[in-house]
């Protein structure tokens, strides 16, 4: 399979390069390295260009002609959506459009996007599933699911074939060490904690303690990043299904929840020693709990988290950070 990954040198997008590769696939990167890292896509086939740009599409998709396009560009930072939300409905939205489009035009009908748990916004449940109702409380939540349903409405009227999946929160690096997650400004919590392990940083900021959780921090459900792949991969895999439609989403978390302070203790566990930290005011827009329900990407696509464990997960952070490469 020849595989376009757009936003291939970010976090996510670098490593499902990398396990793209090990399945034995062709990868190509569509990129405008506003975010990502050059490094991290060396010696691989690269073309530089814009979302935003339809031009750049119309160079790179028949030029590559992918069997599948997995889509990973979006900006993503909660507290900038807030401030900036033009930012987001322009590059989470209207990017999307263009790609769809340019799709269309090149005959390419296999995608799968990632998306957010962010789509959700104040959970009613514990536990959230995918027929949770969808009610944003950020910028950024309401431009990824405006993108959720361009990409639904185009499989119904023009002969796409799509998955979207909806992660909670990924972490964790690569095993091999050579890329990871470092992202400029760096607003996640488990890279923030690590840099300050590191002596990179000299205090860690955790957002909140007055929310109404078992200890009044923020509780996330954190995937390993390996395990987000993986799930593209089986993605990939179910939309040559005849027996599933052609718009399918799922979650993608390990249906559990850790606070903010529990992760920093788990943090300083690996490393060693203690972490210096301190509380900040609570951020616009966060929601005090989001915790997956993935029974369904279980079930339907046999996806099985392979590192669920948080304190591994912390490890492969903590080997990255000790010595990264970009």
């Amino acid at each position: 399979m020849k595989a376009l990954v757009i936003g291939g040198a970010g976090y996510i997008g670098s490593h499902m390069v990398r396990a793209l590769q090990r399945a034995g696939h062709e990868v190509a990167i569509f990129d405008n390295f506003s975010t990502g890292h050059r490094e991290a896509v060396l010696g691989l086939k690269v073309y530089e260009g814009d979302l935003l740009k339809p031009a750049d599409l119309d160079h790179a998709l028949p030029d590559y002609a992918p069997d599948l396009v997995l889509h990973f560009a979006a900006r993503s930072l909660v507290a900038e959506s807030m401030v900036e939300p033009n930012l987001y409905y322009g590059n989470n939205v209207c990017g999307v459009f263009n790609l769809i489009e340019a799709m269309r035009r090149h005959g390419r009908s296999r995608l799968v996007f990632s998306s957010t748990a962010a789509v959700y916004g104040l959970p009613l449940k514990r536990r959230i599933e995918e027929d949770h109702p969808t009610q944003p409380v950020n910028t950024y939540g309401w431009s990824k699911l405006f993108a959720e349903r361009m990409i639904e409405d185009a499989c119904r009227s023009y002969g796409l074939r799509a998955v979207v999946l909806r992660y909670f929160n990924a972490a964790g690096a690569d095993a091999g060490g050579d890329i990871g997650e470092a992202h400029e400004p760096e607003t996640h919590l488990l890279p923030n904690i690590l840099k300050v392990a590191a002596g990179k940083a000299p205090i860690v900021r955790l957002f909140g303690n007055d929310n109404d959780t078992r200890d009044g921090y923020c509780v996330r459900d954190f995937i390993h990043v390996t395990d987000l792949c993986e799930a593209h991969l089986l993605a990939a895999v179910a939309l040559d299904r005849a027996d599933l439609p052609a718009f399918q989403l799922y979650n993608l978390g390990n249906g559990q929840g850790f606070s903010v302070l529990e992760v920093l203790r788990a943090a300083e566990a690996v490393v060693g020693h203690a972490i210096a930290s301190e509380v900040a005011p609570g951020r616009a827009g966060d929601p005090p709990v989001l915790v997956a329900g993935a029974s369904k990407a279980r079930s339907v696509l046999g996806w099985i988290p392979q590192t669920p464990d948080l304190l591994e997960i912390i490890r492969t952070a903590w080997r990255w950070h000790q010595a990264p490469r970009y």
